[in-house]
């Protein structure tokens, strides 16, 4: 039995069906500028609904722990802290000072009352985040 030489079957090279490695290219470069769009919307949807996130959790705790401080009989001091387990990575610091009213002469005996205004500025930070908000409140206390 003789076995014939060289019947391999290949594809006829001749037609013009296949793509040529030009319109493959092209084609891979096409896909490969939609994703990378598609993956800078999504990075930046992610970063606003992290920012939208802070934006409605900071300001709530802050209002929480200005109304313990409203309840205090003393004036509060400068102090900081964090808020539990329950908002993991989230802090506060509180700065109090003597209230202070520049250019107005009427309000400057403010001052030298016996139970003088005093300024707290409440700042809300997120740790590791450039995320803080400020809560700035004017009130009396006694003692």
């Amino acid at each position: 039995m003789v076995i014939p030489r060289n019947r391999c079957s290949f594809p006829n090279l001749s037609n013009n069906q296949a793509f040529t490695l030009l319109e493959v290219m092209i084609a891979v470069s096409i896909i490969a500028i939609a994703l990378v769009a598609l993956f800078g919307s999504q990075s930046k949807s992610l970063s606003h609904a992290t920012e939208a996130n802070f934006d409605i959790v900071a300001p709530m705790l802050a209002s929480g722990k200005l109304a313990e401080l409203e309840g205090a009989s003393v004036a509060p001091g400068n102090d900081e802290g964090d808020f539990g387990e329950e908002f993991q990575g989230y802090t506060w610091k509180l700065e109090t000072e003597n209230a202070t009213f520049d250019g107005i002469d009427a309000l400057a005996n403010l001052a030298k009352m016996e139970n003088p205004l005093k300024k707290v500025e409440l700042t809300v930070l997120w740790t590791g985040t450039k995320f803080s908000y400020t809560l700035t409140y004017y009130g009396r206390w006694q003692g």
